[in-house]
């Protein structure tokens, strides 16, 4: 270890998620905790363990059930889309109890009981994806080649409860959309009694074919996938109940919405199934439009297929749900997501919302009467809550940091995350019952951020000084702005942000990125983290000011962020400053050195979205509306179009089996550039996809990373490129 330094740490321990408890599910008595760990910070592979009476129990291990690399295609799709980064058990599913477990190895559907301990292989027709017990613990529902299936939990009696009536249909299965954008990963769900099922039917046919090739093996043919991109068709979806006899009821979806709002762009058709449920209430699902300014919650009739309003959602941009709703209680009613300012929850039942500027990122779970959910007050926390009638809301985390929770009866699972490192604390009735082990490792190198608010829009930052950088003080400065001239004992700048949709990076808990960011800074750097406008975590207006562009606001954030951190830390040389950054991270920099090469003076964009009607339906148009109709927005967005501006070191890097963003992104910039006459480098990932994990690929990387970032900033006084 000790010869080891970050970017191998960072390679072996796949950016320190080994070790990690995760996937943590209460039993509802609150005697039992199921959760997934590998053995240790450098095993890849996860096992299935039970927290119960204060200790921890290994329920099973792959390696003992003869697990192997292989796994279906539809299981690696999966994966590949929730970032799954181990391998064994990467997910699993119980009965209402929590007696009995189901989980999937290689294709093969594997069962065990917390009261018995002992694995058993149950036979299937097939390959097995995404296994579901029955509540009741007699059945196991499961998807082998598209079909719907089932099989008693002693083994018997498997049979197809909905078959593919077409080469492109799928029972149970996600779409890319709803598995990639909407993040449901379940497409089926039980009744209550056992008796009978609600599954989406994907029909995958209107959706254009795209090739993924693997150039490193010529002799291999492409790879077909579906992908729905910005104002193309969408795949099919419909709803359906079906029993464990045979018996099937189609349900009566709304074609479009009424009282829709308008805009330049609207589209009132319901195309996405945003979620399900099937409580003791009945079935329901969350319909969305094709614009997304309107969804309908729906109760479903399941012996006849009809469907009753309950309640129309609508908003002016685009609409967004907070995770785990709805839900209820018999005391709160139906809990819904609100947008009104601030994303937050509604009590249907009581008409009580959460309280004013709390940003609700996940309605976690109920116990009784008793919600708990995940909110931040400040951006760069988040703490558990709870509420019920009775009492009220009430904090159940004070440390700063990101906490996450699951619930069941009266047990409280906290999953906290500190600048401190992880912790896992067992609540029982508000008590420290005792603590689930975390055994990931720690970075070799200490991360020291500093957190900033700066500039007129307070924008949220993180600031990384080399760990043995003594500049004598690192107080504010109170005279004016620092000159813009290097000189000796200056630091030069690497920016490295996402400040896109859907995750904050400036958040004061153990990440990663922290660890990775400091690395950089104890190579001579100051590496600045902005989370600009569009990132979550503040209130609906800061997350709708890039509607329509999603590309200046967000560079303009990380400019003025620079420039008011030199302003406060005069060892910052603004004459030299590079930005990185992954996905819409690497789109970023590439887009800042593009439009502001005043402030960036070089950039390494990885697995940069660079023309945006490449991307997928859900995701661009929530943002940019339909590439038909706005054309503008794309045109405004695109790096595709704008590669004639390049006059600093662009360095492009993408994962040439990336079927999220896909490599067409990255060539076809390349391409402009080069058309441009814009010098660039080009660095392909053979056989890498969207996210990079693998030794030798990743740790490599972050080096090349800072050699290209060194040698281009040494030339920052030669005449432009082009």
């Amino acid at each position: 270890m000790a010869t080891e330094d970050l970017p191998l740490q960072f390679a072996r321990t796949k950016r320190f998620s080994l070790g990690v408890p995760r996937g943590f599910t209460v039993s509802p008595d609150g005697d039992r905790v199921l959760f997934l760990r590998t053995a240790n910070g450098r095993s890849t592979t996860s096992l299935l363990w039970l927290y119960e009476n204060g200790e921890e129990r290994l329920l099973a291990d792959p390696l003992a059930l003869g697990d192997g690399d292989e796994v279906p295609e539809a299981e690696r799709i999966r994966r590949e889309r929730a970032r799954e980064t181990s391998a064994g058990i990467v997910s699993y599913a119980t009965d209402a109890a929590v007696r009995l477990i189901a989980f999937a190895l290689s294709g093969v559907l594997w069962a065990v009981r917390t009261d018995e301990g002992v694995t058993r292989r149950i036979p299937t027709a097939g390959p097995v994806v995404t296994p579901l017990p029955s509540p009741d613990g007699t059945h196991i529902a499961y998807v082998s080649g598209g079909t719907l299936r089932v099989v008693r939990a002693d083994g018997t009696g498997d049979r197809a409860l909905a078959e593919p009536d077409g080469p492109e249909v799928t029972y149970g299965l996600s779409d890319h959309v709803s598995a990639e954008s909407l993040e449901r990963a379940r497409s089926f769900w039980w009744s209550p009694d056992g008796d009978a099922l609600l599954v989406v039917r994907v029909d995958n046919s209107p959706v254009q074919q795209w090739y993924i090739g693997d150039p490193a093996h010529p002799g291999r043919p492409p790879r077909a996938i579906r992908y729905p991109a910005a104002g193309t068709a969408n795949a099919r979806l419909s709803l359906h109940v079906v029993d464990l006899d045979g018996g099937r009821v189609d349900v009566d979806l709304p074609k479009e919405a009424v009282s829709h709002p308008g805009g330049e762009w609207t589209d009132p058709a319901f195309e996405y199934v945003a979620q399900a449920d099937w409580s003791e209430a009945g079935p329901l699902a969350v319909v969305q439009t094709r614009d997304q300014r309107s969804a309908y919650v729906l109760r479903i009739a399941p012996a006849t297929g009809a469907t009753t309003a309950l309640h129309h959602l609508r908003e002016a941009h685009w609409l967004e749900f907070v995770p785990g709703t709805p839900a209820s209680t018999p005391a709160t009613g139906l809990v819904l997501t609100t947008q009104e300012g601030i994303r937050g929850l509604l009590m249907t039942g009581t008409g009580v919302r959460t309280p004013e500027g709390m940003y609700v990122h996940e309605l976690l779970g109920t116990a009784g009467d008793r919600l708990y959910f995940m909110a931040a007050e400040e951006p760069t926390e988040a703490h558990v809550w709870s509420y019920d009638p009775e009492n009220g809301f009430a904090r159940l985390t004070e440390e700063p940091g990101v906490h996450h929770a699951a619930v069941g009866g009266g047990t409280v699972v906290l999953d906290s995350s500190t600048l401190d490192g992880q912790t896992v604390t067992v609540l029982r009735d508000g008590v420290p019952a005792g603590r689930i082990e975390v055994l990931a490792e720690r970075p070799v190198t200490r991360p020291r951020p500093r957190f900033l608010t700066l500039g007129e829009r307070e924008l949220r930052a993180a600031l990384y000084l080399p760990t043995s950088y003594e500049p004598g003080s690192y107080e504010p400065a109170s005279s004016e702005p620092a000159s813009s001239e290097s000189g000796p004992g200056r630091l030069p700048v690497i920016v490295h942000s996402y400040s896109g949709p859907g995750w904050q990076t400036v958040v004061k808990a153990t990440s990663w990125h922290q660890a990775v960011n400091q690395w950089f800074a104890d190579q001579g750097f100051a590496v600045l983290s902005v989370d600009g406008r569009g990132t979550p975590g503040r209130d609906r207006a800061w997350e709708t000011a890039i509607h329509g562009d999603q590309l200046m606001p967000v560079i303009d954030d990380q400019a003025d962020a620079v420039r008011a951190a030199a302003e406060l830390f005069p060892e910052l040389d603004t004459g030299r400053v590079a930005i990185r950054g992954w996905s819409f991270g690497g789109y970023l920099a590439a887009g800042a050195v593009l439009h502001r090469p005043d402030v960036f003076h070089a950039a390494v964009a990885g697995a940069a979205p660079t023309d945006l009607r490449l991307y997928d339906t859900h995701w661009k148009e929530r943002y940019l509306g339909h590439p038909d109709v706005q054309p503008d927005h794309y045109d405004r967005c695109s790096l595709v179009a704008h590669a004639h501006k390049l006059t600093r070191p662009l360095m492009l890097v993408h994962g040439m089996a990336d079927d999220n963003v896909v490599p067409a992104h990255m060539l076809r910039f390349s391409a402009a550039l080069l058309a441009a006459g814009r010098p660039h480098t080009v660095l392909p990932l053979a056989g890498t996809t969207h996210l990079v994990a693998q030794e030798g690929v990743i740790d490599t990387l972050l080096r090349m990373d800072l050699d290209f970032i060194k040698k281009s900033l040494d030339l920052r006084t030669a005449e432009p490129c082009g």
